[in-house]
């Protein structure tokens, strides 16, 4: 998977849809990052359509699909994942496949599969985001400004407790990266014994700093609250508590992992038409555009990104705040998703028994 950097070039064109139904339920992650969706994609959608969204939120999306599906009560029509949740509910037979060909083409007649970016159309879902897991600081609270991912596990030159998310995935690259490890080389290391044990290593070096976080509202709040010195994060929410709260929180984009988020619809949806008319309409070339200017993720398509361009304040230039401007891209990590689908499982498992060690 490559993420390109000229996500760039072009204009709207409209699409009409016709309304099957009368609401949809879509479900997300809630803070700002559902408030960008709410503004770039579900009120224009309502305007067009008349569809009415629900939107609810969840910590982790993919167990309230797997829940449902499995017991044959399913409420949510279209859900937003993490490209590895995606590929294991979609071989899971979770979710319902998506006619590539509905997606609309960009304004210059691209065809939607050649203008998406690579790796973001899969046989269930369409991505409409990269994002990355990065860290931050409260630069009132840290005298010297860390620079590199192992400065994040050096308490000694910088002393402090640590915010890392509760699991292991994004944890245990990081802390290959920290250790020493090319991010070229981190998957064929964690795919070993010894690399798993070398990362699990590294974690101990500050497991006692440690204070744990399950859902993307919880860093900023961390670090703005004193509670930790630095954190792992998702970029969006700290570049939202920075620019938006006012906040004095950094980003430091070493070690940075990208993803892809992407919109699914669960297996035996109730407005199965209408959701597949959501995601096309929200994942236009415009609409992707219209999401960066509330939150710094990079739209999935390439001709979205040369119409990105202020925050909503309609003062801050977005590109510097993506994680895939060339300026961020130094030593930055795509998440490999089929590691996780194969792995998740077993890395998790020893995840949660280092933890309760």
């Amino acid at each position: 998977m490559k993420i390109k950097t000229a996500l760039m070039a072009t204009a709207l064109s409209g699409i009409a849809f016709s309304a099957t139904a009368q609401e949809l339920t879509v479900m997300s992650w809630g803070g700002a990052y559902t408030k960008s969706q709410v503004e770039a994609y579900h009120k224009p959608f309502t305007a067009t359509t008349g569809i009415k969204i629900n939107s609810v939120d969840a910590d982790n999306l993919a167990t309230p699909i797997k829940a449902q599906v499995e017991a044959g009560n399913v409420t949510i029509d279209v859900a937003d994942v993490e490209f590895s949740d995606a590929v294991r509910l979609c071989d899971e037979g979770l979710l319902e496949p998506i006619d590539l060909s509905m997606l609309p083409a960009a304004p210059d007649g691209t065809p939607a599969t050649d203008d998406f970016i690579e790796g973001a159309l899969q046989d269930c879902a369409v991505a409409n985001i990269v994002w990355s897991t990065v860290f931050a600081y409260n630069s009132n609270s840290v005298p010297t400004a860390p620079t590199t991912i192992a400065d994040f596990f050096d308490t000694e030159k910088f002393p402090g407790k640590r915010g890392l998310r509760k699991s292991a995935k994004a944890t245990l690259e990081m802390a290959l990266m920290a250790d020493g490890v090319p991010a070229s080389e981190v998957y064929s290391v964690l795919d070993t014994d010894e690399g798993v044990d070398r990362a699990f290593a590294k974690l101990d070096s500050i497991k006692s700093d440690i204070v744990w976080w399950e859902a993307g509202a919880q860093p900023p709040q961390l670090l703005a609250d004193g509670e930790v010195t630095m954190s792992t994060a998702y970029n969006g929410r700290i570049f939202n508590a920075a620019i938006a709260e006012k906040q004095p929180l950094v980003v430091v984009w070493d070690g940075q992992i990208l993803d892809f988020d992407l919109f699914v619809v669960p297996k035996g949806a109730p407005n199965k038409e209408a959701a597949m008319q959501f995601i096309a309409f929200s994942t236009d070339t415009q609409r992707l555009a219209d999401q960066a200017s509330w939150i710094s993720y990079g739209p999935a398509r390439k001709s979205s990104g040369a119409l990105v361009g202020t925050y909503s304040d309609g003062v801050t230039e977005m590109a510097t705040h993506m994680p895939t401007a060339a300026e961020n891209l130094g030593n930055a990590l795509v998440n490999n998703f089929e590691f996780w689908v194969d792995k998740d499982a077993e890395l998790n498992e020893r995840f949660n028994a280092w933890l309760a060690n």
